[in-house]
């Protein structure tokens, strides 16, 4: 194994002897055991090898980063020199800027040594419980991998951190497949730091391969619902989500002064029930961030509390160039807990609307508006499921729906890097053809 600090010294003697006045360095190395799938039967079994070093350098208030996948000495001069350059011709900005000094930490978790004689009994069990409960499932692109990984961060200012972490993760590709009727491709996936249970049970593995016979009987909506509820899967929350931070929260939309949300803090964004956290200490989390870019200790912090927004995700550069506080953590390891109604008590709650898997759409305005596909979908009305839909528009305003929230589920679907439950909205349009 490569002496990962030695390394980050070296960088840090190299970009020390160029003159910077501030610098960042994070070297990692990462070794991954990896068993492939192919037509359901194990295929191939190999053993991964990844380094990588990242500098940033500031010299006279500007930033120069660069990146590497090799730590030899010359590759590791090159690449101090390249950084120094990058600094030296960027433009100047007096809002750059690294932490002051941390306390240094070593964080280790309970899955670095692998146990991969467990972990491929495990795999080896899925497929069997796949091939047998779910004939019409086939399976593709499946890869079922441990992940060890050795980091140093290290900057200028004296802070120094060691990670050496693990956990395992499972990726699962797969179709319906009927005689002439064949639905999509889905992806299933999740991470853990444990073996103790079986992995049909995992996430929720299960419930997305029964959805997915389902949907070998797709039928095509007609008409449409000017206010439809639509009540999204915890992986299309999240995808949601995502477009939320990018469209109000975000540095970029702040700095920029775009964002619809700049007035909004401290007030009333959402609905009272929903609560946004941004954890580094869950215990379902496998890998959450211990410190950030800039050489902050990360540190959990809610987002949204109570329906209220307590902050932006900005990182340093952006909290000093707006005069925002900065982000305790600038990970994306959400945390939403899940409410007081069932799946099927929420279900019964929609007059007309949709049960929505994932959703394929472009950027949302800034100002919240999207619209596109509801893809993995179901058709609800009077409280019960009447058949799966086959490309049907959805389109509404980020921003409304969190006003507008009708229910939160009391299940949550935990991933490994993130728990997030179900949550359905009204104010929906819903298109057929």
């Amino acid at each position: 194994m490569k002496d990962i600090k030695a390394i980050a010294q070296k960088a840090e003697n190299e970009l020390r002897k160029r003159g910077v006045d501030a610098a960042h360095i994070a070297v990692a190395s990462r070794v991954t055991h990896e068993f492939n799938i192919a037509n359901g039967e194990f295929s191939l079994f190999r053993t991964l090898f990844d380094d990588s070093l990242a500098l940033t350098a500031f010299k006279d208030n500007k930033k120069g980063s660069v990146g590497i996948n090799k730590l030899d000495d010359v590759s590791i001069e090159n690449a101090v020199a390249d950084c120094v350059k990058s600094a030296e011709s960027g433009v100047a900005d007096e809002c750059y800027g690294i932490a002051p000094k941390q306390e240094n930490k070593t964080f280790s978790n309970r899955a670095y040594e692998g146990d991969i004689d467990t972990f491929f009994a495990r795999s080896k069990e899925l497929l069997e419980t796949i091939k047998a409960n779910y004939p019409k499932i086939k399976l593709s692109d499946t890869v079922f991998s441990h992940v060890k990984v050795d980091k140093v961060y290290r900057n200028t200012n004296g802070t120094q951190a060691d990670t050496h972490s693990g956990y395992y993760s499972v990726s699962l590709g797969f179709s319906g497949l009927d005689g002439e009727k064949t639905t999509s491709m889905n992806e299933a996936s999740f991470s853990t730091l444990d073996l103790d249970t079986p992995f049909i049970e995992m996430s929720d593995i299960k419930k997305q391969l029964d959805d997915t016979v389902k949907q070998l009987d797709m039928r095509a909506f007609s008409g449409k619902i000017d206010d439809g509820i639509v009540m999204l899967s915890p992986a299309c929350v999240a995808q949601f989500l995502g477009d939320i931070l990018s469209n109000f929260v975000s540095g970029a939309v702040i700095r920029d002064k775009t964002s619809i949300w700049l007035d909004k803090l401290n007030k009333q964004v959402a609905d009272h029930r929903l609560t946004v956290r941004f954890s580094t200490d869950d215990p379902r989390l496998v890998a959450p961030q211990k410190y950030t870019g800039d050489g902050f200790l990360a540190e959990s912090y809610n987002l949204i509390e109570n329906g209220v927004l307590k902050c932006f995700c900005l990182d340093l550069f952006n909290a000093n160039k707006t005069g925002y506080e900065r982000a305790k953590n600038t990970d994306t390891d959400v945390i939403i807990e899940g409410g007081t109604a069932s799946y099927e008590d929420m279900i019964k709650g929609i007059k007309k609307g949709l049960i929505v898997g994932y959703f394929a759409g472009g950027q949302p305005g800034t100002n919240g508006d999207f619209s596109g596909v509801a893809k993995n979908s179901f058709y609800v009305e009077d409280g019960k499921i009447l058949y799966p839909v086959n490309e049907v528009m959805i389109n509404g305003n980020l921003a409304s729906l969190l006003m507008n929230i009708k229910d939160i589920s009391k299940e949550v679907v935990s991933d490994g890097d993130g728990v997030l439950p179900y949550i359905s909205f009204g104010g929906v349009v819903i298109s057929g053809k």
